[in-house]
């Protein structure tokens, strides 16, 4: 609204009348002028103080305070409908600006369930949505590698040569892949081997069931260490790699996903060799917050068991 001033506000010049009054009629009328005189100032101490508007933007009422809805933002609108996820996270403010809009619900535009999204979380408790979902822009991994299952979404894998470099230059060695992506159905053939071999109690905490699986996304892969040879992933932790990966994997956007410790919270056991890719800026936040699971870096609930 404009801060202009109304005409129709303006005072005007009043007529003066004189009226001859006794004295004591007139001393009483002074009286009731005084008193008057006096209520618009206590009138106004009583009136409350407006909401504090935090920016001109949509937002949430937070304690009287109206918070800014970053979705509003034309460069969030803009990065998310370019598919440019690093974009809109830095539109938010980085990593732990985007990590505290979305925990206090302030960031409609984004959807921790979206498969196609770097901030995606699927555990035991959040399915895929579809099950049987297939990431775009998936490309082979120019690492060694264990199994068929080489490949990565494009950003994830270049990440990850990145880190496979550093790790050998810095004198930790080789790492090459046991697993990236795998398919709804070749995830409902491996969880399938677990049962038979394990169980279905067994298979569960070191396998996910098929639409429920980060290798499904394209953004997970298990790494392995290798030097003539590569070894077995099993053993990842207790090697100069997996030390390394522990302490460095955040520099190039991937967490450790299930760390000891952790299994209350994602339902598998530690499993140090199990890096997901979420970008540099989200990587930092959860870094530098300390955070060890997804679920705890942005509030979710603990997802130990599958529903049935």
């Amino acid at each position: 609204m404009s801060g202009a001033h109304n005409p129709r506000h303006a005072s005007r010049p009043s007529r003066v009348l004189t009226v001859a009054l006794p004295i004591g009629l007139a001393v009483t009328a002074l009286g009731m002028l005084w008193a008057i005189a006096d209520v618009p100032a206590a009138a106004e101490a009583e009136v409350p103080p407006a909401p504090v508007v935090a920016a001109q933007l949509p937002g949430v009422d937070v304690g009287g305070v109206i918070a800014a809805d970053p979705c509003a933002d034309p460069g969030v609108t803009d990065a998310l409908a370019a598919d440019d996820d690093e974009a809109a996270i830095t539109a938010f403010g980085g990593g732990a600006a985007f990590r505290d809009a979305v925990v206090a619900g302030n960031a409609p535009c984004i959807s921790l369930s979206d498969p196609a999204r770097i901030w995606l979380v699927v555990n035991k408790a959040r399915p895929l949505a579809p099950l049987d979902f297939e990431p775009a822009g998936l490309d082979g991994v120019d690492l060694a590698t264990t199994t068929p299952s080489d490949r990565l979404r494009t950003d994830a894998r270049d990440a990850l040569g990145g880190l496979a470099r550093d790790a050998d230059a810095s004198g930790a060695g080789v790492i090459g892949i046991n697993n990236g992506y795998r398919s709804y159905n070749l995830q409902v053939s491996t969880y399938s081997g677990f049962v038979a071999a394990e169980g279905v109690a067994g298979a569960d905490e070191g396998s996910a069931r098929a639409g429920f699986s980060e290798h499904q996304t394209g953004l997970a892969v298990d790494v392995v260490a290798c030097e003539d040879e590569c070894g077995d992933i099993d053993a990842f932790g207790s090697t100069a790699q997996g030390a390394w990966v522990q302490e460095h994997a955040w520099e190039y956007g991937y967490v450790v996903r299930y760390e000891s410790g952790a299994t209350g919270t994602t339902g598998y056991m530690p499993e140090p060799w199990h890096l997901r890719f979420v970008g540099p800026q989200l990587a930092a936040a959860y870094h530098e917050g300390g955070y060890h699971t997804l679920e705890e870096f942005f509030a979710l609930p603990a997802a130990p068991d599958y529903a049935h």
